[in-house]
């Protein structure tokens, strides 16, 4: 893919000559990437180059013809890249490629090795141009969305390009969604790399927390493991799989976002509950405890309203993405935001707004515990399953989403080709179940970085970070800490 983007056909510019040095020049490349079967097939899409078999828009047969069964296997077994099913066209100033570094992506894997890569060789300027570039193009902005993989070198770069947005744009909201796929957790061979990961850790969440104004971690050990795949059938070593996973909950997150805003005597049976950026970030961390930090809880697919005896209802089918992250915890402070869209009502048709916010209202009113405070967006249309997607569905999904009682016969996965769209229901949470994720960052900067004869004090200082700067990161961890630690909570006769 050109980092010229492919919308206007621009493509990458060739250096000027240096007319400095007279002797010879040789120039070394290599081979590119062969496009395989879904990109070829895109390619011949694009040109749209009329055949003579053609009947209807379909071709009659073609030896050329690419079957979508042979694109499905060919991702399924191929994926190395995101740019490998990737088929959004971008904009040429929505890519941008740092060039310098000389290392690949497995090595820029700490704190350490990207802290000037953003500050080098005009690099922010570069990079913040390109974001004006697009927030001149608005005409209001509602906040900033931000999605980072956290586990790498890419967190510094994230970090110093969020202290420029905090400057630039002081009172546009950001959230922040860290993200990270199970490689990134894998267990360390030796001591030294588990300090430097928990250490990586533990500064990157301090760093990147400090310049938004809510973040949600996202990423499991091992997703297929976990009871968020409860029906899916998920590969760990594979990020295509687990990214199409994590990408359907942030788009069904965002999708209020996107809503059109009611009036308050309008009725839509299509869609309520549009907010934007800053209303969700009010709601979740400006109220009760104003925990800035937030758990995300997928249903996929989600269960019918009228479902079987032996199906959990829709709230007890919501599993954590976010890591270590307690269970069962009754929190009567807890604050959400949840968006449901494509949910099943009775007979398999779509449920209306009404049948499921109704359905909603029911199923706290039966539970336990409830939060102090819920928004509900709620959405007829279900989320679309497009060809790239990978065949991560279970035997017990149908074409549409649906919860089948019997498995599939002679089917252990199905992708696109068999399951057309699902139901979602997705939930951000502002809940004290936070505080493991929270304790285990704070215990790991105090054991390897401020305590006295700490491991890894001179790895920080290599990373640029002096120990009043090492102090003020775990001030900033234990108060995150403080705010959602019930222990730590005043009685209700203090002053």
């Amino acid at each position: 893919m050109s980092s010229q983007g492919t919308l206007y056909n621009e493509g990458s510019s060739r250096p000027s000559e240096v007319v400095t040095w007279e002797g010879n020049v040789s120039t070394h490349a290599s081979e590119p990437r062969k496009k395989n079967l879904f990109l070829q097939s895109l390619y011949q899409e694009e040109q749209n180059v009329p055949s003579s078999n053609c009947i209807n828009g379909w071709t009659k047969d073609s030896q050329n013809e690419i079957q979508d069964i042979d694109i499905v296997n060919c991702l399924d077994k191929e994926v190395q890249f995101w740019t490998d099913f990737s088929k959004v066209h971008y904009h040429p100033q929505s890519l941008y490629e740092v060039n310098g570094l000389w290392m690949d992506g497995q090595e820029f894997d700490n704190y350490g090795i990207g802290r000037d890569v953003f500050t080098g060789n005009l690099r922010g300027e570069e990079i913040c141009d390109r974001l004006r570039f697009f927030v001149e193009e608005c005409d209001h902005i509602q906040g900033f969305q931000f999605i980072v993989d956290d586990s790498g070198g890419f967190s510094p770069v994230a970090s110093d390009f969020l202290e420029s947005i905090a400057d630039e744009y002081t009172n546009t909201p950001v959230l922040l969604y860290a993200v990270r796929g199970p490689g990134s957790h894998m267990n360390p061979k030796s001591k030294k790399q588990t300090v430097v990961r928990d250490l990586h850790d533990a500064v990157s969440f301090s760093r990147l927390s400090s310049f938004c104004k809510m973040i949600v971690p996202v990423g499991l050990p091992f997703l297929s493991q976990s009871k968020a795949s409860t029906f899916l059938n998920i590969k760990d070593e594979n990020p295509y799989y687990c990214s199409a996973v994590y990408a359907s909950a942030l788009h069904s997150t965002s999708l209020p976002f996107r809503m059109e805003p009611l009036g308050p005597t309008a009725d839509s049976s299509d869609a309520s509950g549009a907010v934007d950026v800053n209303g969700i970030v009010q709601m979740l961390s400006g109220q009760s405890r104003q925990n800035m930090v937030a758990i995300l809880d997928v249903a996929m697919p989600g269960p019918s309203l009228t479902g079987r005896q032996d199906e959990q209802s829709l709230l007890g089918n919501l599993q954590p993405l976010t890591p270590d992250v307690a269970e069962d915890v009754d929190d009567l402070q807890a604050v959400e935001s949840m968006t449901v869209h494509g949910a099943f009502g009775s007979e398999g048709h779509r449920a209306s707004v009404s049948e499921v916010e109704k359905a909603i209202h029911g199923a706290y009113e039966c539970a336990m515990t409830r939060p102090i405070f819920c928004h509900l967006s709620v959405a007829r249309c279900p989320l679309p399953i497009p060809l790239p997607f990978p065949s991560i569905f279970g035997n017990l999904v149908g074409q549409h989403g649906e919860l089948l009682g019997s498995p599939i016969s002679g089917c252990v996965s199905r992708g696109s080709l068999d399951v057309h769209s699902i139901p979602m229901a997705t939930r951000l949470r502002c809940s004290c179940s936070i505080l493991p994720f929270l304790g285990k960052r704070l215990g790991n900067l105090g054991k390897f970085g401020i305590e006295r004869g700490s491991p890894g004090t001179e790895l920080l200082r290599s990373w640029g970070f002096e120990k009043d700067e090492v102090e003020d990161m775990g001030e900033t961890l234990a108060k995150m800490v403080r705010t959602v630690n019930p222990a730590s909570e005043p009685s209700s006769d203090s002053d």
